[in-house]
């Protein structure tokens, strides 16, 4: 594969934290090229036994099948690419430093408390998660640890281990222990909201491309709450066709429709039909979850020499 190389840089999550709008505003620059593909997923090796069966493209299975998706990019082109997993992985930091030791890297975290409740709301639409009830999410995350009361089409119990998503010093030291400091650019989700371009810009100068070139702010990948898990549950098993009646009303459909088009269909129909906007977070959780994360907080504003406590108002709680 002597034309093809890694990517040059990777943006490693977390999800619900912006990654999606900034890989949409990256793509527009000309300088850049980003995945087509967003969440390759494929230095998170915790992933790979089991892809989630509504990917459209499956999880690249060797380097040559990965490095293809970047056949478009055009010579002198920053290379990247978006995959929210890789944070959270315990592979993929030191898998990315393996195939590409002088990468970049952009992390972006958010507040603890709203973060884990978009999580939660994002694991609903995705069918990693069955309860509704994000407090009570939250209390089974021991029983889970252990084996236990785990959704039947759950295709990554450990996703569901909610803590584990918030060990944000843990989660950058892996990082840090292969990439030198200056290779890492950590952002705040939060700082991200409040002044898109101001954000961009900085990441531009951070991957060495001309950051006076216009920037235009996108909106992307909103929460939702599924107004019925039960109908959400159906309209999952018409797009993966699992289940006898999915099948019997898939194979009809499948024969008058191609997949692309059909997948568009089913994916319009959820958005307009079975999500709604989320409920209010519920106050006194929020406070409960400030209280339990706010070490953690404390820690990250140490561990970078950076108030992330303030930006999360945790400095006063």
């Amino acid at each position: 594969m002597p034309d093809q190389r890694i990517p040059d840089f990777f943006l490693v999550g977390h999800p619900k934290s912006g990654t999606t709008a900034l890989h949409e505003m990256l793509k527009a620059h000309p300088q850049i090229h980003m995945c087509p593909e967003k969440e390759p997923w494929f230095f998170a090796s915790e992933l790979r036994f089991r892809p989630p069966p509504r990917k459209p493209v499956g999880i690249p299975e060797t380097l040559e099948e990965y490095l293809g998706l970047f056949e478009d990019a055009l010579p002198g082109q920053r290379m990247g690419e978006a995959s929210t997993p890789y944070l959270w992985s315990h592979s993929a930091a030191a898998a990315i430093a393996e195939s590409r030791p002088d990468a970049k890297i952009v992390a972006v975290l958010r507040e603890p408390a709203s973060f884990l409740r978009s999580l939660h709301l994002q694991f609903l639409e995705a069918f990693i998660e069955t309860e509704t009830d994000f407090g009570l999410a939250l209390e089974l995350e021991q029983d889970r640890r252990e084996g236990r009361r785990i959704p039947r089409e759950t295709y990554w119990p450990q996703m569901l281990l909610y803590s584990e998503h918030v060990r944000y010093v843990e989660q950058l030291r892996r990082y840090r222990a292969v990439f030198a400091q200056e290779q890492m650019l950590v952002l705040a989700y939060e700082d991200f909201r409040r002044d898109n371009e101001a954000t961009v810009r900085a990441v531009l100068r951070f991957l060495e491309v001309d950051d006076a070139h216009a920037i235009e702010s996108v909106q992307a990948n909103p929460s939702v709450r599924p107004r019925s898990q039960r109908a959400n549950a159906l309209v999952q098993a018409l797009t993966v066709g699992r289940g006898p009646v999915a099948g019997v009303v898939k194979r009809p459909l499948k024969a008058l429709t191609p997949d692309g088009p059909r997948r568009r269909a089913l994916d319009a129909f959820r958005r307009r039909m079975i999500y709604a906007e989320p409920l209010a977070p519920d106050e006194r959780l929020t406070r409960q979850l400030r209280k339990r994360f706010k070490s953690e907080v404390l820690a990250l504003s140490d561990y970078l020499e950076r108030d992330f406590a303030g930006t999360w108002g945790y400095d006063c709680d």
